[in-house]
């Protein structure tokens, strides 16, 4: 790659980039449509061609080595592409414009110079709707200066590679690239002194041989038994060819050393070795592949004696309903047919709802991983993989905000934190964060969070910290000593934490300093105006009209929103914007040094490397669809697909950190064991905290994450609920599972499989993308039609298109779990070093993230995440569902993550309405699951559609929970009379009930407090949310009306003399609070006639007042924590909730006098005065 810079007083900088070869083919010109920068076609064992790394070389031993200055460049017949990057000028850049300038030189020789890895992380990347994609580099303190500052700088002339730890005594300091040509080419000679180096070994991973005593002492001699089991042992290999597969079991060949070059590890005496043993004194040759057989995940179904009956009482549950409903209806109330009709129309529609949640629930199953055998699979040394690398697949993750106001940077920086922290490969993982406000406040927040990393991450890795979000660790009241070993953790536990209260002090304090610095910036744009304005002879008095403008600290406009909302700079109105904070880490590990005053932690034993974060502000327009957060996460997955490409994706949102550390592993043990090549997400459950002890609302909602979601784990997989979720790449693009089954017949008893991913595919469902396997031979008019399509699917970038099955190949399983008929990977080869980040990739990141990119394609329709409904997360995992995918729930032992959830009375009715919303849409929709695929099983199909459903249940709830107060009011009742038969049903039904309540805790492990909980606030969301979305959807598809909801707020965490749970007590004015507040009125009002009524009657008639006050009761204690909610901290309720209330109070209450007045009507209303 060849960059022309351009000096302080110029403003173009063409960036020219290497297609890296004519295997590429031709690419079109143009910035849309860069060169891929991957290919499988060139190597098997990487989808990376070895042949297009920029500016690395191949070296002897087969690794790449930087190129210095003084070697000159090979021809290479390929072509070239040309990006023009803006870059204005300013102040700034006149200092560094030699570091930054150019990476070629003015020789003859054309020599060339590697890339600086700061100018991609110093430099923000702007462009998009008819606007040049430009680069303004914003950072100055390049991170060269801070290496040469450290002393950690290769001595080789030419390279600036950070150095490892000396090799030789003298204490030249070398890189890991010179290091091996050294050793390989020079003799292995050190160039500072010239002495041999004392160890000349291939790699740093080689331990040295340290002999005690024990192995110096000589073995005893076989005995006859011994020597037959050798002679068994030898025959091993007659049992193989001369030529063996690449997926040879080498572990079998141990034992052949043992005649050559003696015990060695093959035959391991049993105590040890001691003389005289005997044949006794051995132990049989252990099983070296039994470990690497072991799977990574294993199912525990749910014990046979809590199952089974639960399974029983569900029946005899639906049986008792059914002779109940029967009895109902044949035994009509004569005297209130009415009151009849409307209770047993509830309860029939009642009974069906309970049905479809009731079903999907018979097969509940749990999980577990063995993180130990991943570990040993991809990340222990091989045959292919002899340094140990990690073979692991890459993972990006994608955290999303939109309003800086109400998600503060303080919450998202910690989520930040805990990203860039987790216990998952440097180089493997990448972090993207999507800004949809465009905030010049969260792009700084992120900038922080950077700088903040280089201390807490390494601090996190040394001391084995959990949590590693530093706001909950430093947070925790409890002993933080605990466990902990080494001398130094206290004194850096310290400093971290000064360096954190500093850090939180700096969040606080960026939106005076951005105001403070923007006004500053305005008023000398002000007065320069005003001068150039009397230069012009114009008269001052006239007013002048400036934008306000939001500035960035270099002096220069932030191209997203400004705090003045302006034309090219508002909320809706933006550029796009890409910046990569942390540029992608080195291959190797990068110690650090001992503290000092530079360094706050000593590092010399912990990787200080940190992965690839990048800032992402997607482009806005007036007049496109944005999509809200679906669309932010769609130009996140292209922005990724171009800048890291990993196979997978884990969508968090910005209030929810990982709490577990290697919660990245345990999805990929489900991923990457046998059959993991037909899942399409793991859904981890979500874990609030911030919650109330007694969790009046049911913020916690565990009766849906630990017996629903476990449930529909045992079915076709969990349903993704919009965060916490690991994807396969592949999958959210659309394309198929590479197996799947089809359900015919009743029920869906019948099936047939289906093998998806074949060279040809005779019929395709409309919704249906089938990936080819890589290395057959397709027909060649196949492959055109596919080439063709591809545009009209993903879009016009090519870049796009060629990372698709780089991202498919490298999401695979190995080969030896791959199944008949299928191809996987081997082994090893993703332990490779990652492609560096350059101007041209940024540039085409810009283009897939503009305002019109997605026209005239699949996204959002077929690919990435659902457009069209407020719940798109539910659509998105439906989508997957139907094509035959399958996806896993993970519950982990210590939680993978963890949250905030609105404590409000106000904001967690929104919360619900905005859910039940969603859900309208879906019943409305082509996503309703009655159109489902045959892909779909039949009680997965009864779980989507319950989800369509549950809503409409609310109409019947009002009604239902009104009739208790209409019975007291008229003296009648649902049934002429409680009779034996009606209360032996009704008994059955609540018996069952308890049961059932019973048996899902023990299989679930939720208390019985969270059970009542949920039950409790079914009602409350029923009474008050439901409705309201029932009326949204429905004229949204009547009417059109479209339908806006308002971004939840998250609260940062209150100070130490604050509330925790403040929030808990604010009432806050909603219409939704009307219906239940009106229904308690409305009973408690009925209870007080009843009673008087039957107290004060000739005729009293106990049973329909024990009848009627019993359903009172059972409305009123279910909405007791709304009551209590209402009340607030003082016991206060809003004087509006009551005028509405008795407002609908009075007006039932006339309704009802006026439908069925009193019997004497005339007497009661005429008054006398004596």
């Amino acid at each position: 790659m060849v960059k022309t810079a351009a000096s302080p007083t110029s403003s173009p900088v063409t960036i020219t980039v290497s297609s890296g070869g004519k295997e590429t083919g031709s690419r079109s010109m143009g910035l849309t449509s860069p060169v891929p920068r991957a290919s499988i076609a060139n190597n098997p064992n990487s989808p990376s061609p070895l042949g297009s790394r920029g500016n690395r070389r191949a070296s002897s031993g087969g690794r790449y080595c930087s190129m210095s200055k003084d070697e000159p460049i090979e021809e290479i017949n390929s072509e070239f592409v040309s990006y023009t990057v803006h870059i204005p000028p300013t102040p700034d850049h006149q200092s560094i414009s030699a570091s930054q300038t150019s990476l070629s030189e003015d020789g003859k020789d054309g020599l060339k110079l590697k890339p600086e890895r700061s100018f991609i992380s110093g430099t923000i990347f702007t462009g998009g709707f008819n606007s040049v994609t430009r680069g303004h580099v914003i950072d100055c303190s390049l991170e060269r200066p801070e290496t040469v500052k450290s002393g950690l700088v290769c001595g080789m002339k030419g390279c600036d590679e950070k150095a490892i730890q000396g090799k030789c005594e003298c204490g030249f300091k070398i890189c890991r690239d010179c290091y091996l040509d050294c050793v390989g080419s020079g003799g292995g000679h050190c160039p500072g002194c010239k002495e041999p180096y004392k160890d000349v070994s291939d790699g740093d991973d080689d331990e040295d041989e340290v002999r005690s005593e024990a192995e110096d002492q000589a073995l005893p001699l076989p005995s006859m038994a011994d020597f037959k089991l050798d002679k068994r042992l030898s025959l091993v290999k007659s049992f193989k060819g001369q030529n063996h597969s690449p997926d040879f079991d080498h572990t079998r060949w141990l034992f052949e050393t043992k005649g050559t070059y003696g015990y060695g590890n093959a035959v391991w005496p049993k105590d040890g070795y001691g003389v005289g043993s005997g044949a006794n004194g051995f132990e049989h040759p252990p099983d070296f592949g039994e470990r690497s057989k072991r799977p990574l995940t294993r199912k525990v179904g749910v014990s046979a004696a809590i199952l089974s009956p639960y399974r029983l009482i569900i029946i005899l549950r639906l049986v008792a309903l059914g002779f109940f409903l029967t009895w109902r209806i044949r035994h009509p109330n004569r005297d209130a047919m009415w009151l009849w009709g409307m209770s047993i129309t509830c309860e029939l529609w009642f009974a069906f709802s309970w049905l479809l949640d009731q079903l999907p629930k018979l097969c509940p199953v749990n999980r577990l991983t063995d993180l130990s055998v991943l570990k040993e699979r991809f990340e222990s040394p091989n045959l292919r993989n002899p340094k140990g690398r990690s073979d692991l697949p890459g993972i990006d993750v994608f955290v999303s905000t939109a309003d800086p106001e109400k998600e503060p940077p303080l919450v998202t920086a910690n989520t930040i934190l805990s990203i860039l922290a987790v216990d998952y490969p440097v180089e493997k993982l990448a972090c993207y964060l999507s800004d949809d406000g465009g905030s010049l406040l969260t792009f700084e927040a992120l900038a922080e969070t950077a700088s903040f990393a280089r201390i807490w991450v390494p601090f996190c890795r040394k001391h084995n910290i959990e949590p590693r979000n530093p706001e909950a660790y430093f947070g925790q009241k409890r002993d933080f000593l605990k466990n902990k070993v080494r001398l130094d953790f206290v004194r850096e536990r310290r400093r971290v934490k000064r360096e954190y209260d500093e850090f939180k002090v700096r969040i606080n304090s960026l939106p005076e300093s951005i105001r403070r610095r923007s006004d500053a910036y305005n008023a000398h744009e002000e007065l320069r105006a005003k001068k150039k304005q009397m230069e012009m002879g114009g008269n001052l008095s006239d007013p002048m009209k400036l934008p306000k403008a939001t500035w960035m600290s270099d002096g220069s406009h932030w191209p997203g929103t400004w705090a003045s909302a302006e034309p090219d700079h508002s909320k809706g109105d933006h550029a796009g914007i890409i910046q990569a904070m942390l540029a992608p880490p080195n291959a190797e590990p990068v110690y650090g040094s001992e503290a000092d005053g530079d360094n706050l932690i000593d590092t010399t034993e912990v990787d200080t490397r940190l992965p690839m974060l990048v800032y992402v502000s997607r482009e806005k327009r007036p007049g496109y669809d944005h999509n809200k957060k679906a669309g932010a996460m769609n130009a996140l997955v292209r922005t990724s697909a171009i800048m890291s490409n990993g196979p997978f994706i884990l969508n968090l949102d910005c209030d929810h950190y990982i709490y577990n550390s290697l919660a990245l592993r345990e999805g990929m043990c489900f991923m990457l064991d046998r059959g993991g090549d037909r899942i399409c997400y793991v859904q981890f459950p979500q874990r609030f905290e911030g919650i109330d002890p007694n969790d009046r609302y049911a913020n916690h909602n565990t009766v849906f994450f630990d017996v629903s979601m476990r449930a529909l784990d045992g079915l076709q997989g969990p349903m993704y609920v919009g965060t916490g979720c690991v994807f396969r790449r592949t999958a959210l693009y659309g394309f198929s599972p590479p197996r799947a089954t089809e359900h015919h017949g009743w029920f869906g008893r019948r099936k047939i499989k289906l093998f998806l991913r074949k060279p040809k595919v005779t019929k395709k469902a409309e919704d249906e993308i089938v990936l080819p396997i890589n290395g057959e031979h397709n027909d060649d008019d196949d492959a055109d039609i596919e080439s063709l399509l591809l545009p009209k699917r993903f879009g016009n970038s090519t870049s796009l298109a060629a990372s698709i099955p780089v991202a498919e190949y490298q999401g695979r399983l190995l080969q030896d779990l791959q199944g008949k008929g299928n191809q996987g990977r081997p082994a090893g080869s993703l332990a490779v070093p990652r492609e560096p980040l350059d101007a041209a990739t940024v540039a085409e990141a810009i283009s897939v993230i503009s305002c019109f990119y997605e026209d005239r394609t699949e996204w959002g329709k077929r690919v990435g995440w659902i457009y069209g409904s407020v719940t798109e997360d539910v659509v998105t995992g439906y989508r997957m569902h139907n094509r035959g995918w399958r996806s896993v729930y993970c519950v982990t032992k210590r939680d993978a993550f963890r949250g905030t959830a609105p404590i409000n009375l106000t904001d967690r009715l929104h919360q619900v309405l905005r859910w039940a919303t969603g859900s309208v849409e879906i019943f409305f929709s082509r996503n309703n699951a009655l159109f489902a695929s045959r892909r779909m099983k039949f009680l997965q199909r009864i779980a989507y559609f319950n989800v369509g459903m549950y809503p409409f249940t609310s109409m019947f709830l009002l009604v239902y929970c009104i009739l208790p107060a209409v019975s007291l009011f008229s003296g009648q009742f649902i049934v002429q009379s409680l009779s034996v038969t009606f209360l032996i049903f009704l008994l059955t039904i609540t018996i069952t009930l308890c049961l059932l309540a019973i048996l899902e805790i023990k299989w679930s492990g939720i208390t019985l407090h969270d059970w009542w909980r949920n039950e409790q606030f079914w009602l409350i969301g029923g009474t008050s949310a439901h409705p309201a979305a029932v009326l949204q959807g429905l004229l949204k598809v009547i009417a059109g009306v479209d339908i806006s909801f308002t971004l939840t707020s998250k609260s940062a965490t209150p100070d130490d003399g604050d509330d925790e749970f403040a929030e808990l007590y604010v009432v806050k004015w909603s219409f939704l609070m009307v219906p239940p507040v009106t229904i308690m009125m409305v009973n408690s009002i009925a209870i007080a006639v009843g009673v008087a009524r039957t107290m004060y009657s000739p005729f009293p008639q106990w049973s329909k007042l024990f009848g009627g006050v019993f359903f009172s009761f059972w409305v009123l204690s279910h909405l007791y924590p709304f009551a209590k909610g209402l009340m607030g901290r003082r016991g206060k309720v809003p004087t509006i909730v009551f005028v509405w209330s008795g407002l609908l109070s009075i007006i039932i209450s006339l309704l009802w006098v006026y439908i069925s007045p009193p019997s004497g009507r005339q007497d009661y209303m005429k008054f006398q005065f004596p």
